[in-house]
This record gives structure tokens, C-alpha cells and sequence, in this order.
């Protein structure tokens, strides 16, 4: 089903990571709890749910992966079955990872690593902390 000759005109616009995704009745996708690293009070932490959402765009079929390694990259935290996705020719797919239960052992920069017919096609890092209330990793800024 893969199809490794469109693979130089496929891109990946983005990824978001988040608690929970819906798809709605106008075919659009509501996302919820998004979040850009992890932070709590005491370690380990079980997350229940974590979804990660790829945006692409391009032309062809590909067999998609994603999957979360320890900061030191030794060992899997969470992977995904391979997910086989199309893309129409001037068009974009949305592929959605649902992991659940979730431990992350210790803080660090965990490895969200996205897979392409068994190719790493991406990476990034998964930030987890632990923090306690009055303290915080990541800053934001407001959105007015």
C-alpha cells in the first residue's frame, strides 16, 4: 500500500500533541487539552490518554508510525501500529495516534519520533518535568 516514489512530495505542516480529539459532524477536527510538554507535581506519571495529530499534505498512500523513546533514545515508551493514510493529489490528510496509558519513568526531553514507510520522517522533543504549582517550564504568551 505505501508508495515510496511520492515520498520527495510528501510534507508534514505540523504536529500537535493533546488529551483527546472528536471528529464533528462538518468533518472537522476539535482538539482538546493541547499541550506542548508535560509537567507534574511527582514522578512517574501515567498519562491515560495522549494523541498525537500529523498534518500532511502531498500526493500518495503511505503506511504512517509514530513513537515515543526515552531521553537517552534506548528504549519505547509508546509506539504505534503502522497506519496506512492517503493523501489526494492538491489535497492534505490528518493522521491521529491515540496512545493510552502512557508512563513516562523519569523528567527529560523525550523523543517524539514520525515514522514514514519505517523511515524516520520526523522528529521532535516531548519535554516532561516535574514541577511543583508555583513553578513552571514552559511560558506562554496570551493570546488577546
Amino acid at each position: 500500500m505505501a508508495d515510496s516514489s511520492n515520498l520527495a512530495n510528501l510534507k508534514l505542516h505540523y504536529t500537535i500533541l493533546c488529551e483527546d480529539v472528536r471528529l464533528e459532524i462538518n468533518h472537522k477536527l476539535s482538539l482538546m487539552g493541547l499541550f506542548y510538554a508535560i509537567q507534574v507535581p511527582q514522578l512517574p506519571v501515567t498519562l491515560l490518554k495522549l494523541v498525537v495529530l500529523n498534518h500532511w499534505s502531498g500526493t500518495g498512500q503511505y503506511l504512517s508510525e509514530v513513537r515515543i523513546l526515552t531521553p537517552n533514545g534506548a528504549q519505547p515508551v509508546a509506539v504505534s501500529p503502522p497506519s496506512a493514510f492517503q493523501v489526494p493529489a492538491d489535497g492534505y490528510a490528518d493522521n491521529v495516534t491515540i496512545f493510552a496509558n502512557i508512563s513516562f519513568p523519569e523528567q527529560g526531553n523525550y523523543l517524539l519520533q514520525t515514522l514514514i514507510n519505517s523511515n524516520v520522517y520526523s522528529e521532535q522533543t516531548l519535554t516532561v518535568a516535574c514541577v511543583s504549582q508555583d513553578q513552571s517550564v514552559v511560558v506562554s504568551e496570551t493570546v488577546q
